[in-house]
């Protein structure tokens, strides 16, 4: 195996998919990165048996081949390599890298014993703008159950409808749901409702990240990825990125029916600025009760405000008050502030709206500039 390629291009291609290696003991070649060398192409592939990732790179093939190198390792050095020309080449058990002045040998391990990246049949897919993509992906991805005691929790829930993709996270305690336009579609799936596991989602709002660590190698189609559904497979393909990640079996739980159906003159609707109840809820944290991270919320239709407090006996106690737009029926609540913080930290505009049946009932948390998206925490009762 001989290729060449500029540093930027394998820089990018190496943080495209070190992050799926890691430290497996049991299973030492999942620690590293595959080469795989055909007559046109440079792939960089990594697996961790769950998530396959392949980085296609662009560059000059002298010699076909394959080799399996410590990926950490591998993207290390090639971090701190000069801009320019990377020459590659693997001689016995050794891969030789050279750029400018910089020399070096990394061990190589048997490439035959690499595990086999499951292939996705590409007759149906559904593409979005990546950038609105990653912003919705990552806006859901927080809510999701971060042990796997309930397994279906620990990923997030896709349902593919005609014309838009409903994403949805939930831990019990607190849910989030938001929809994306497709840009382009070809065919319905068999398979229509699907369950991935959040750290698929996660590497895919990693891909091609720009800034001063990692440039995009190639801009031809960086604005545009596509999703690839199967029975338990999804393959995601951004620019010359391809991620294919298993789906997680089970049954998504119904969230739907915890939402408050009852109508408008029920409920407590309130208006204010997202920023001003942030640092409000923040100022009460400091004061929550320990291992409850509770939050009193009043809310007051005469005074037009919203009060945000906590009392702590060993510590003290905070009040704020934030201007508000409230209708209906005077209301309060008493919330998990972990769970409030990352709601309003999740969404966009300036205003927020809270809409409270009652101290037992789920609360809705919406953003004035997301008509698609909706939050919902579950109360401490008293």
């Amino acid at each position: 195996m001989k290729f060449s390629c500029t540093q930027e291009n394998l820089k990018t291609g190496l943080a495209n998919v070190v992050h799926v290696a890691g430290k497996n003991i049991n299973l030492p070649i999942l620690n590293t990165t595959l080469i795989a060398v055909s007559d046109a192409l440079i792939k960089l592939i990594t697996t961790d048996l769950e998530i396959g990732i392949t980085a296609t790179i662009r560059g000059k093939v002298e010699k076909i081949g394959r080799a399996t190198v410590n990926a950490k390792l591998l993207t290390d050095y090639v971090n701190l390599l000069p801009t320019g020309r990377v020459d590659v080449d693997l001689t016995a058990d050794e891969l030789k890298i050279a750029c400018g002045n910089f020399k070096t040998k990394i061990k190589n391990e048997d490439a035959g014993d690499y595990p086999i990246i499951p292939v996705v049949d590409k007759k149906n897919y559904f593409s979005f703008d990546f950038e609105e993509f990653k912003k919705i992906a990552n806006g859901v991805v927080f809510a999701a159950a971060a042990d796997e005691t309930r397994i279906e929790l620990s990923g997030v829930y896709f349902e593919f409808n005609e014309q838009e993709l409903t994403l949805a996270a939930t831990d019990s305690y607190r849910l989030i749901e938001q929809k994306i336009k497709y840009k382009n579609k070809i065919n319905m799936p068999a398979v229509k409702k699907l369950i991935i596991p959040t750290k698929s989602i996660i590497e895919v709002t990693r891909l091609a990240t720009r800034g001063d660590k990692i440039e995009v190698a190639d801009e031809k189609n960086n604005n545009e990825i596509r999703l690839y559904a199967a029975e338990n497979q999804i393959l995601f393909v951004y620019d010359e990125v391809e991620l294919v990640s298993r789906i997680i079996e089970g049954q998504y739980p119904d969230y739907k029916q915890i939402i408050p159906n009852v109508s408008q003159e029920n409920k407590t609707i309130t208006t204010l600025d997202r920023r001003e109840l942030t640092q409000a809820v923040k100022a009460a944290s400091l004061f929550s009760k320990a291992n409850v991270n509770d939050v009193q919320i009043d809310f007051s239709a005469v005074d037009k405000k919203t009060t945000v407090s906590s009392v702590n006996s060993q510590s003290g106690e905070s009040l704020a008050e934030v201007s508000s737009e409230i209708s209906n029926k005077d209301n309060n609540v008493v919330l998990n502030y972990r769970y409030l913080l990352d709601g309003l930290s999740n969404f966009e505009g300036e205003r927020v709206i809270i809409e409270v049946v009652d101290s037992n009932t789920p609360v809705i948390l919406k953003s004035e500039n997301q008509p698609n998206c909706f939050y919902i925490i579950m109360p401490i009762k008293k």
